[in-house]
């Protein structure tokens, strides 16, 4: 994890140590992420800002 980056997990089941940080999903479910920004700086606006990509985590 990098400096104010945060973690969250996706799966059937919690990673070993991460369940504060899993979202359970169903299986043979698609499902989407939102991202809501509260109080979103300058860097957001003109886009010298974005999130992070999805990492494949095994």
């Amino acid at each position: 994890m990098e400096h104010g980056a945060i973690d969250v997990y996706f799966g059937l089941n919690p990673p070993a140590g991460k369940a504060s940080n899993w979202v359970e999903t169903a299986p043979g479910k698609g499902w989407n992420v939102v991202l809501r920004m509260y109080g979103p700086e300058k860097s957001w606006f003109d886009k010298t800002w974005k999130p992070g990509e999805f990492e494949l985590q095994k």
